[in-house]
């Protein structure tokens, strides 16, 4: 076995030159115009694209979590490509909240519970803290039995008990007794997952002509069916997680800088504020073309075929095999397996921060768990409950409509005190929302708030 691995690292080492002297004209060239900048521009700009990219991209990409996913499958398969415009619409709404929650986090110094505490009603963000971390459990809990069903498609013979307690315990692991600069890495390379389905629709050989006309000319249709998934979609990409962990990530960001004071986090640069742009606006992107792409595969492969009702990210994968083949189904599946590993330390780590930062707890993923005992103990507390929704007979479904309603609650409100606080001078200073930036601050509310009174409302009815 040595001598083998020595010969294939001899013909590995060998191989450049040999190379080399078959093709001296064309290498020669090729080194000439490396030296010159061509080649290595393209490389240093492509590697300097990827170090910029961070909060945002993880952000971004733990949007299309498995209980996302499943909304998006729903979408394709009951309405085709009718609601496939809302990708391109939510895009712009999504980013821009986003961006206002960095750059509050990243001109205070503090993370987004910290602001509203100083800014507004206690009891107020008591409440919506509180509801958020409810609505996080829930969420957390579908999407451990998301992942441990989507290996069993792959793998039947394993245990769902067995696969659902190694979710939980592998995430916990990685949260707390990983540093954070290198579990940051970790989250950013595992947004890459997204690309598969990607891969799945144009494996899926869709008609591009149809999807393309879809996603350009919005089919409404005014029944109470199309209204809750047009509430569903917006409470899944506009959604109040990911207001505290983009928030939160900046400020984690800083202290890997060496600010670890929230004086020294308040001197804020241009060039800060341009790369956060560039890293959220491309996490949203990211989220947004993989709605476009699952919600068109499902909407070109299960409407057609008559298959209208998908209750989760397994059943999608399942419904889609017959029609799209093999390759379509496993990369559905291994999809939804790392955009829940990716999307669980996120919904449980927004929940520790919003609750930290509420009642001054020290927190951080920077911290180690003798540092911040508290901030570690709710990503547990909320892990584990999760976890006993597996086991206790919580529907998934309804525990997702239950996330539905919290989030109805807490999003408009803590998207007014974004936009209050972000147009805020006195607390942004020059870094204060531009006039457009506001004006869609305030239709993403007022979007949010009738969706969340329309979701509310239709479960009464």
């Amino acid at each position: 076995m040595a001598r083998k691995q020595k010969d294939i690292i001899t013909k590995a080492a060998e191989a450049p030159a040999v190379t080399l002297a078959k093709t001296v004209i064309a290498t020669q060239a090729a080194r000439d115009r490396l030296r010159n900048g061509e080649g290595g521009k393209v490389l240093r700009k492509g590697r300097s694209f990827w170090l910029l990219l961070g909060p945002g991209l993880t952000t971004g990409a733990s949007d299309d979590d498995p209980s996302g996913i499943a909304t998006y499958s729903q979408v394709g398969a009951q309405f085709g490509y009718g609601m496939l415009w809302l990708s391109a619409w939510t895009f712009p709404l999504m980013a821009m909240v986003q961006e206002m929650c960095a750059r509050i986090g990243i001109v205070t110094g503090r993370g987004l519970a910290g602001n509203i505490r100083i800014h507004f009603s206690k009891r107020i963000l008591y409440a919506c803290t509180i509801l958020l971390f409810v609505a996080n459990s829930f969420n957390i809990g579908a999407n451990l039995g998301a992942m441990a069903k989507a290996v069993q498609l792959i793998q039947p013979q394993f245990n769902f008990t067995f696969l659902v307690i190694a979710f939980t315990v592998f995430s916990l692991l990685l949260q707390i007794f990983t540093p954070y600069v290198r579990y940051a890495k970790y989250l950013k390379w595992l947004a890459m997952i997204l690309l598969s389905y990607v891969l799945s629709s144009i494996l899926a050989h869709l008609n591009w002509s149809d999807v393309l006309h879809g996603l350009a000319v919005p089919d409404i249709t005014w029944s109470k069916e199309y209204l809750l998934l047009l509430c569903a979609v917006l409470g899944t990409t506009i959604s109040p997680y990911l207001f505290f962990w983009q928030t939160s990530q900046e400020v984690e960001e800083q202290i890997l800088m060496g600010r670890t004071t929230v004086r020294s986090r308040q001197h804020t640069e241009k060039s800060e504020i341009r790369s956060m742009r560039i890293d959220v606006w491309t996490g949203m992107f990211l989220s947004n073309i993989v709605m476009f792409f699952i919600i068109a595969a499902c909407g070109g492969i299960l409407f057609p075929q008559g298959i209208t009702q998908i209750e989760s990210a397994t059943q999608a994968a399942e419904a889609l095999r017959p029609f799209a083949g093999d390759a379509t189904y496993f990369l559905f599946a291994i999809g939804i397996i790392g955009t829940g590993l990716l999307a669980i330390p996120v919904l449980a780590g927004s929940s520790s921060y919003a609750l930290a930062e509420s009642f001054r707890w020290k927190e951080g993923l920077y911290r180690n768990l003798q540092q911040a005992y508290a901030f570690y103990g709710v990503i547990i507390i909320s892990m584990l409950v999760g976890l006993g929704m597996n086991f206790i007979g919580i529907d998934p479904i309804k525990a997702l409509i239950y996330s539905a309603v919290a989030n109805g609650i807490v999003a408009p409100l803590i998207l007014l005190m974004i936009v209050l606080i972000s147009s805020n001078k006195k607390v942004m200073g020059k870094w204060v929302n531009r006039k457009p930036v506001t004006i869609v601050g305030w239709l993403t509310f007022t979007i949010m708030l009738l969706a969340s009174v329309a979701t509310i409302v239709s479960f009464y009815v």
